[in-house]
């Protein structure tokens, strides 16, 4: 620890945002960054905890006390191999990721003002990348073949690692390009697309090879290959089936972000296939980030108004969240940057139908609700307050998570990963995920 009182005297400084009034005319990162001076004074606040809480937090295994030391004291490329010693993929996770070490920081229990960890990660690769500190490394072969089926963040950990210990590996993707929910659920002013593009290019240096445009059926996998990876996320969006769902204006809101992101890739797509919020009201029904995400690429289309429901209680304001205390993660209230460009938020919302008039929607018919205990301990009960009401809308989007998917009974050698084992969860999870089944695949192919 470089600095060790920096915490006593140091707070907490965030990069930001850009200014709202610019940033919602364009799908740029609305992330700022801080000058280099900053970062590594922030870095400095580092404490090097005796039990290091962050590393406990974070599914990879992290160690920031280790990188954000070598940040301090200006050492970026040693920063760089610490941290990609536990995490493949940093420049996702710097961008995407809760940052559950920051909720398990010392420094947020004491003072709610944890080590910048997660920026931290990010200035450290974009650096990395910058001065050419990431190495291409072309491992020799062991004479195996393995299939990884699909690209998001589990498939492309899962690819990384068996690459990394000598496997051939082929990663099918039924998509046109490599990310999975990176590419075609996080919509671009949180992840730009060009980061993936530059992983995935250092990844085919190593010798990965993708084929795209690839449907692949688990139970009739292609031959010859000596193991299998699985990791097909959660293609199935959770539906809300009421009266009205076949109107013209309701979609999953998978429709809207994975089009958006292809229309800015150059995609073209008829004016009938487009989903588009321009001059609209939108209501999105669902309080988690993929309904964030619908907000602020509503507000980018041009919308009329936003609003957002949510079927459970609005969740606790402040720090600490006394169902789940430090350092668990808590379920504390959510401000997104798309919450901050203009939004209704209302909780406790039960949908009932969806309302139109000419075949297209005009409005959802909705029901405020309250939860009961169950007299038999069984899951609360929802209770119905006050009357029903209409708000209106021309656009409905879906954002109430995916199902789990679930799987034929399959050979020995085919392994299931990430979202498509566990459910729908974090991009930081799908990557550890792919980082176990590799380790697992490796296993199983040498009689372990």
């Amino acid at each position: 620890m470089g600095n060790p009182t920096a915490f006593l005297t140091i707070h907490r400084q965030e990069a930001g945002y850009r200014p709202i009034h610019d940033r919602i005319h364009d799908f740029g990162e609305v992330e700022q960054t801080l000058n280099s001076k900053d970062r590594r004074t922030q870095a400095s606040r580092c404490m090097d905890c005796g039990v290091p809480f962050c590393h406990w937090a974070c599914p990879l295994g992290n160690k920031p006390p280790e990188w954000n030391d070598a940040l301090y004291k200006g050492d970026y490329e040693l920063a760089y191999r610490l941290l990609n010693a536990t995490n493949p993929f940093p420049e996702f996770t710097g961008r995407v990721c809760p940052a559950l070490c920051e909720k398990a920081c010392v420094l947020n229990l004491v003072m709610h003002e944890p080590v910048t960890n997660r920026e931290d990660e990010a200035a450290i690769t974009e650096m990395a990348f910058q001065e050419n500190f990431v190495r291409v490394d072309k491992p020799e072969r062991n004479g195996r073949k393995v299939a990884v089926v699909g690209s998001g963040p589990a498939g492309l950990s899962a690819a990384y690692y068996l690459n990394r210990a000598g496997y051939s590996v082929t990663v099918l993707e039924r998509n046109e390009a490599a990310g999975g929910l990176l590419r075609y659920g996080i919509p671009n002013f949180k992840l730009n697309k060009a980061i993936i593009d530059r992983r995935l290019a250092v990844l085919e240096q190593e010798g990965i090879v993708f084929r795209y445009g690839q449907t692949v059926d688990e139970t009739s996998l292609p031959p010859g290959f000596d193991a299998y990876v699985i990791a097909t996320g959660t293609p199935t969006a959770r539906d809300l089936d009421i009266p009205g769902r076949k109107l013209k204006g309701v979609y999953f809101a998978l429709e809207m972000l994975a089009q958006q992101n292809r229309v800015l890739a150059g995609m073209e797509f008829g004016k009938d296939e487009l989903v588009n919020a321009k001059g609209k009201d939108v209501l999105v029904i669902g309080g988690g980030d993929t309904g964030s995400d619908c907000i602020g690429t509503a507000h980018r289309q041009g919308c009329k108004s936003v609003t957002q429901i949510e079927i459970m209680p609005k969740p606790v304001e402040g720090f600490t969240d006394p169902k789940s205390p430090w350092p668990n993660w808590p379920r504390t209230l959510k401000t997104t940057s798309s919450h901050e460009e203009g939004c209704t938020r209302r909780w406790n919302i039960n949908s009932l139908e969806f309302v139109g008039k000419d075949g297209r929607l005009t409005g959802v018919r909705v029901q405020e609700i309250e939860w009961k205990p169950d007299p038999e301990g069984g899951r609360p009960v929802m209770v119905a307050k006050g009357k029903p009401e209409v708000i209106k809308a021309d656009m409905a989007l879906l954002a109430m998570g995916f199902l789990k998917p679930s799987h034929a009974k399959l050979p020995a050698n085919v392994f299931v990963t990430g979202d498509a084992a566990s459910g729908a969860s974090l991009v930081v999870r799908a990557i550890a995920a792919g980082k176990q089944t590799a380790k697992d695949v490796d296993r199983f192919l040498n009689g372990e």
